[in-house]
């Protein structure tokens, strides 16, 4: 297990949504569509739909750390993304277990709030989230109302305050090795969807057209798998950035091709073997 297979293997950390939009079976979808080998482990469990969160059970962290040891034991892993953990025991058990495996390339999506408005994190878990996750990430994917939660302020309302922001984000991160900060900017009200990726030098600006649709169920999660499972792919962290981004807007582009659900339906993931198997008829 000294040199890494060619297809890579990417763990996804996070909880269970079962309309499958968002969570470990959406990071799944996007990992196999991108390429690499998915595997996955559910730190929290919830009642859901594309309407609503009617309930969130959380998994025991220590059934939590069994199944990152069993794992980790037996599979080389080439990259994690952590999603949603819920609570501040899950937190610092991810965050132990993956220190003591030195895991690579961890992609941190810091969920708080489902698209609904529901909470997907306890309020006393911030804080185990910015002292024990922060310093493990390579890359955190944080939307704008999540960035004001962990820098303890408002979130950023204008391209300036994104700025500022994301240098903020990448100062509270570890200043050893490669870390970036990918600051999405899909809240603005304005202009096209343009995220930020700094890593305390470069400030790369990642265009995106605004698509007119709901089906937006599970895009963070989508973009932080997608970035995942292609940074061992990729010669750099930008150029994962840009192919993670290219690809969900042409999984949101082309979600209208599904119907799941009345309220936020979820992205295409494999929007490009639909089109590869059309054009083949």
């Amino acid at each position: 297990m000294n040199s890494e297979p060619v297809v890579p293997n990417v763990l996804a950390v996070a909880g269970v949504d079962p309309s499958g939009g968002a969570g470990v079976l959406a990071d799944v979808k996007t990992i196999s569509a991108l390429g690499a080998y998915a595997c996955g482990v559910v730190a929290a469990l919830t009642a859901q739909n594309t309407r609503a969160v009617t309930g969130v059970f959380a998994v025991p962290p220590a059934f939590v750390a069994q199944q990152i040891d069993t794992l980790f034991g037996d599979v080389a892993i080439a990259a994690v993304k952590i999603g949603m953990l819920g609570q501040a025991g899950v937190i610092t058990t991810v965050a132990d277990r993956l220190l003591h495996w030195k895991a690579q390339r961890i992609v941190l999506d810091p969920v708080m709030v489902a698209k609904s408005g529901d909470a997907l994190l306890e309020k006393t878990a911030v804080g185990a989230m910015r002292e024990a996750l922060l310093p493990l990430a390579t890359v955190i994917t944080p939307n704008l109302p999540e960035a004001g939660v962990l820098l303890e302020g408002r979130a950023p309302e204008t391209r300036k305050e994104m700025v500022r922001a994301a240098e903020r984000l990448r100062g509270a991160m570890a200043h050893d090795g490669e870390r970036w900060v990918l600051l999405k900017g899909g809240h603005l009200t304005s202009g096209d969807a343009v995220d930020l990726l700094h890593d305390g030098d470069r400030m790369i600006e990642l265009a995106g057209p605004r698509i007119d649709t709901k089906n937006t169920h599970g895009t963070g999660c989508a973009l932080s798998s997608a970035l995942a499972a292609l940074l061992p792919q990729s010669p750099d962290v930008p150029a994962a950035a840009r192919r993670a981004k290219e690809w969900l807007n042409a999984a949101i582009r082309e979600s209208g091709r599904l119907s799941v659900g009345s309220g936020h339906g979820p992205v295409h993931h494999f929007h490009a073997f639909a089109a590869a198997q059309q054009s083949g008829r």
